[in-house]
């Protein structure tokens, strides 16, 4: 499995391209290209190696991770686009909170395929489990691959610290909970794709984030 990733927007979020260098196919991890600049290098990339993004996988719909899901859906009618199904709302609420930031925004497509706890979903040769990780949002979900040792958490939890409780659907007590149960539980060998910053490991984290007693 190899990964690019790109950081996009003016939240610098990170977006992720998951593939498998023996086949074309691929899955975007939460879109976040907001700018034209960046939804050319996101294309270009994907021309580059000859791959077809099949699916979106959102760990949640907050704006910036799904700043570019429309462009997606636009240049690649048939990709599908995976989450949570609380995260819809999101979805649905895109414009009156893009109003919020001062941003405009165009309507991200619906979740078309909800996942759930446990389900594992294929990319090339490779399998992500599904966890649910709420507390940052609603319907907060990491994807963890075993085989490859990678887990891409999102905004549930960054090198050092956590995602913010404070917007609609956060709670600190559910969060610190997912956390610890779902994300510090695995190999402490996973290296941790957050949402924003850098990588981390499960280790890491487990030993040195002051969030976590």
């Amino acid at each position: 499995m190899k990964i690019r990733q790109f950081t996009f927007n003016l939240f610098q979020e990170n977006t992720y391209v998951v593939y498998d260098e023996n086949s074309s196919d691929c899955a975007i991890i939460d879109p976040g290209c907001y700018y034209p600049e960046e939804e050319k290098a996101l294309v270009n990339f994907l021309n580059d190696n000859n791959l077809v993004p099949s699916k979106v996988l959102y760990t949640h719909c907050h704006l910036d991770h799904s700043f570019g899901s429309k462009f997606l859906a636009e240049q690649y009618p048939s990709i599908a686009f995976y989450g949570d199904a609380k995260e819809q709302y999101y979805i649905d609420n895109s414009e009156e909170q893009s109003i919020m930031f001062g941003i405009g925004i165009q309507r991200p497509p619906s979740i078309s395929h909800y996942v759930y706890e446990g389900e594992r979903i294929t990319i090339g040769n490779c399998q992500f489990q599904v966890l649910e990780t709420p507390g940052h949002s609603i319907g907060g979900v990491c994807y963890y691959c075993e085989s490859a040792k990678v887990l891409f958490c999102g905004d549930s939890l960054f090198a050092g610290s956590i995602g913010r409780t404070d917007l609609y659907g956060g709670n600190y007590q559910l969060l610190i909970q997912s956390i610890k149960t779902k994300i510090l539980s695995l190999p402490d060998d996973v290296t941790v794709y957050c949402g924003h910053g850098y990588a981390t490991t499960v280790e890491e984290e487990k030993h040195g984030n002051p969030y976590i007693s």
